[in-house]
């Protein structure tokens, strides 16, 4: 037994398919918490992250969720509200100059990305409140404190989940639940493809990274667990820039 142990636990990821909340779903798994896995296109066995967390010895439930829908995440919360740890990691991205960017964008951005994860994060973290113990980690962003270019949605909607950690927090951290945040950098993902693969843009990037690389969803287990596990027991209202060094820089 360590601090970081997490046998016995049962951890809900969203966004758990792939990148992110596949390298965060992994890695509690391997220390010790059973997965119960949400995305919108999640298949019941889990594919992929299923058959990975089945390897380290941990079970994998999977859920479909349509994060744009209010009363699905409101379904799926009161069917997990039973879980000891809650990431709220699943998102999306939309790319537009602000000037000409479709509102219905801004409400699927913000949707998905904000008020869902409030939505789950009530539910959930209703049921820890009763039992005296929980953790409940927000995946924030670099855009938590800065502003982007051309994503003013996720912007705002990411400036919005540094707040909701603090919020949360606040009320919740003498009841037994802390509340935090990761906020991950540049990471190789579908999110950041078109960064990626335009080379002017993604040479900038990397030359500000003192890394010199783009990030790997595995690269954010490790706050992942810290975070849930009880190594982390005074550690509340907090973001933890998991960013190659960028905001340093």
């Amino acid at each position: 037994m360590t601090p970081f142990d997490l046998t016995g636990k049962t951890a809900v990821v969203t966004g758990a398919r792939r990148g992110i909340g596949f390298g965060m779903a992994e890695a509690l798994a391997a220390a010790g918490a059973d997965i119960i896995g949400a995305s919108s296109r999640q298949e019941e066995g889990g594919g992929a992250i299923g058959e990975r967390v089945r390897s380290l010895g941990r079970s994998f439930t999977g859920h479909a969720v349509d994060f744009t829908d209010r009363e699905a995440v409101q379904e799926f919360g009161r069917e997990v509200r039973g879980a000891d740890i809650l990431v709220n990691n699943a998102g999306t991205i939309r790319r537009s100059p602000a000037a000409e960017h479709p509102l219905e964008w801004w409400d699927e951005v913000l949707q998905v990305n904000l008020s869902s994860q409030f939505v789950l994060s009530q539910l959930v973290g209703e049921g820890m409140l009763e039992r005296g113990s929980g953790r409940v980690i927000f995946t924030a962003s670099l855009l938590s404190f800065q502003g982007g270019i051309n994503v003013p949605g996720y912007a705002a909607a990411k400036s919005g989940i540094a707040g909701l950690v603090r919020a949360l927090s606040n009320e919740w951290a003498a009841r037994g639940v802390t509340v935090n945040g990761i906020a991950p950098g540049y990471i190789a993902t579908d999110n950041t493809e078109k960064l990626r693969d335009d080379a002017e843009r993604s040479a900038a990037i990397l030359d500000r990274i003192p890394m010199g690389r783009w990030g790997e969803g595995s690269d954010l287990g490790g706050a992942a667990v810290f975070l849930a596990s009880e190594a982390a027991n005074y550690v509340t209202g907090a973001i933890i820039p998991v960013d190659g060094g960028w905001l340093g820089r």
